[in-house]
């Protein structure tokens, strides 16, 4: 794809890091990127293999967002305007798109919507159209006025086709800063946060406390209270690194008052390393700041600024320290002696193990771009989902209660492809039961569920090995082997998995490949196994005391022929027709409807499909059952199916 990325920054550097990460994550992809950028002239690095545009250049001087100047710090003219207007149109004809990414705006930058709509509507009369994608962090400035607010949905709605959100929700959801209405929250794509240098960092013994503040000058007083403070704590050494945009008078001034234990320098282009080796870390609380302390996992204190009402950092670091991960000393409080204790009181506490959060967020955002603009045909040939309506239509006409569940096989590792997975669950809010695979389990798999409220294991056979015959449909408890030895397999893979993975583990059995011997199925139970799941709807013949069944019904994969998405009129048309069944009384109507899906083989199109029967379902006001829920009911005689 080519792919053009628009950013303005006015203050700090932050906006434009996290745009030029984004354009680096499209890059490593193979996409052809441009980036532009409308603030002071700065280019990152790593951008070889990226166009970089730089517009005529707009800054601001504290938090006055309204009264734009130009690099010598006088007011912008409305020439400068205009010429930042035609270069930015003669970049769009020159790379000719198909993803435009606009950063922060509509949500912000209305100082500038001018010349951002001037792009975005010449961008909707190319042909074909390109993807329209807003850029926002984790926390947003919401308007006063709510008449902004209708503005920003209104150009959101009328030319935008998703709002990529750069947080995690476990941290701070979008709604904690930004009222989200009913009209949007169906383009809004949670990516995690977006880490510039995703690089491993290095391990070991950790000294020193080192002291950062950003590249502006808003970090003055940090930077004195420190050096006071440092002159109490003599103990550690201290390292202060001073951004690019203090004045070399006021640098000078900083170097010359420190004591000898404190070392006073420049910002370092390996601060994430410094970062690692450190034992404390003193900073403000601007995203990519947080970004590199969540990466590194140093204890931290958090001075966040809030000079003109700013209240995003404070915002971030309370749920920081909510979670236990800093301390915080109010910008209205610095003072050598409340940073000191600050100091020592961190110091004497033991280091907390992090949340799971995401940090992936530049992948995730190219990979939903690739998926929406894969899907963008269908954009053009919308699916019609008028079957599933008009079943629904009649299940509520009989009384007839419909629920859908969610179930993932072949789960070993915590790999990229979950993590996509349980994005999406976390942006459709709807639970997934992941079934695993026991003899391939990976300590990575458990750690990562010990973070997710809403992911369950299952059992997913032994090994995923096939003991069928050839020319026999595969199997790995089937009719093939002794019910002895596959009745001590299955409970041995109970035992492993619930070693694994613990209080997230539901005694639920899964057969690889749905199939399962009959005789096998009266051994469940006194194998420890509750639950049983294939697919299909189950039937009424061998019920067997002390299981209960829930299956899958809807698999979204053509496996016997492209192995990419089945026809989605197949897909829409076998979701109706299930529920037409549990109308009719064909197939229990107790039996949730179960979306069967394969995350480590779904290409793009795959998950755009799961991405919109998500966004349906929550139209439709489907209720997605927890895996605990829907495996919760009577264990007395109930029906299962042969699945042979």
């Amino acid at each position: 794809m080519r792919v053009l990325i628009v950013v303005t920054h006015l203050l700090g550097a932050g906006h434009l890091t996290r745009a030029a990460a984004l354009a680096r994550a499209f890059a490593r992809e193979g996409h052809e990127t441009t980036l532009v950028s409308g603030g002071s002239p700065s280019r990152p690095t790593g951008l070889d293999r990226i166009t970089f545009v730089q517009l005529p250049p707009v800054r601001t001087i504290g938090t006055d967002f309204k009264a734009l100047l130009d690099e010598d710090g006088a007011p912008v003219h409305n020439f400068r305007l205009a010429e930042r207007r035609i270069l930015l149109l003669q970049t769009l004809r020159a790379a000719r798109p198909d993803v435009i990414i606009t950063e922060l705006f509509p949500f912000g930058r209305r100082v500038l919507a001018d010349e951002f709509m001037t792009l975005i509507n010449e961008a909707r009369r190319l042909s074909p159209r390109p993807l329209i994608l807003c850029s926002i962090r984790d926390i947003l400035a919401s308007p006063s006025k709510p008449g902004r607010i209708e503005e920003t949905h209104a150009r959101v709605l009328e030319s935008y086709d998703a709002v990529l959100v750069h947080g995690d929700p476990r941290i701070v959801p979008l709604e904690a800063t930004w009222p989200v209405d009913e009209s949007i929250r169906p383009l809004i794509r949670y990516t995690g946060y977006v880490d510039e240098s995703p690089e491993p960092l290095p391990s070991g013994a950790r000294h020193g406390i080192l002291v950062s503040g950003g590249s502006s000058a808003a970090s003055l007083p940090l930077y004195r209270a420190a050096i006071a403070a440092a002159k109490e704590i003599t103990d550690k050494p201290w390292r202060i690194l001073i951004g690019r945009g203090v004045a070399d008078s006021d640098f000078a001034a900083l170097h010359d008052s420190a004591p000898a234990h404190v070392t006073v320098e420049r910002a370092r282009p390996d601060f994430r390393t410094l970062l690692a080796q450190a034992e404390l870390s003193i900073s403000q609380a601007g995203y990519n700041t947080v970004v590199d302390l969540l990466r590194s996992g140093v204890r931290s204190i958090l001075v966040p600024f809030e000079a003109g009402h700013e209240t995003e950092q404070r915002l971030r670091a309370e749920r920081l320290k909510a979670l236990g991960l800093a301390e915080i000393v109010p910008e209205t409080d610095l003072s050598p002696r409340h940073l000191t204790e600050a100091v020592r009181l961190t110091l004497s506490r033991s280091p907390l193990l992090p949340p799971h959060i995401n940090l992936d967020g530049a992948r995730q955002s190219v990979a939903i771009a690739e998926s929406l603009a894969l899907a963008r045909p269908a954009l053009h040939r919308p699916n019609d989902w008028s079957p599933v309506e008009q079943a629904l239509a009649r299940a509520r006409d009989h009384g007839c209660p419909i629920r859908v569940w969610w179930r993932d096989d072949d789960a070993a590792a915590d790999t990229p492809q979950l993590d996509r997975l349980l994005s999406l669950s976390r942006r459709a809010e709807a639970s997934v039961a992941l079934a695993v695979i026991p003899h391939r389990l990976e300590a990575s798999l458990g750690k990562r569920l010990q973070s997710e409220d809403t992911a369950f294991a299952l059992v997913h056979g032994w090994s995923h090995a096939n003991h069928a015959p050839e020319g026999h449909k595969k199997a790995e408890f089937g009719t093939h082997r002794p019910v002895a030895t596959m009745a001590a397999e299955a409970e041995q893979a109970l035992r492993r998995a619930r070693e694994k993975l613990g209080g997230t583990l539901l005694p639920v059995f899964v057969p690889p490949w749905n199939r399962i011997s009959p005789e096998l199925v009266r051994h469940l139970p006194s194998s420890g196994i509750s639950a049983l799941s294939t697919f299909n709807d189950r039937k009424a013949a061998f019920p067997v005391e002390g299981l209960l069944q829930v299956n899958a019904h809807l698999d979204p994969i053509d496996w016997h022929g492209t192995r990419s998405l089945a026809d989605p009129a197949f897909i829409i048309a076998s979701l109706a027709a299930a529920i037409d069944r549990r109308v009719t009384g064909k197939s229990d109507r107790e039996e949730p409807i179960g979306l069967l899906t394969h995350h480590l083989i779904h290409d793009n199109v795959i998950w755009s499909f799961c991405e919109e029967l998500m966004i349906q379902l929550g139209h439709w006001e489907v209720p997605l059952m927890r895996p605990d829920q829907a495996f919760s009911g009577r264990t007395g005689s109930q029906p299962w199916l042969d699945a042979l």
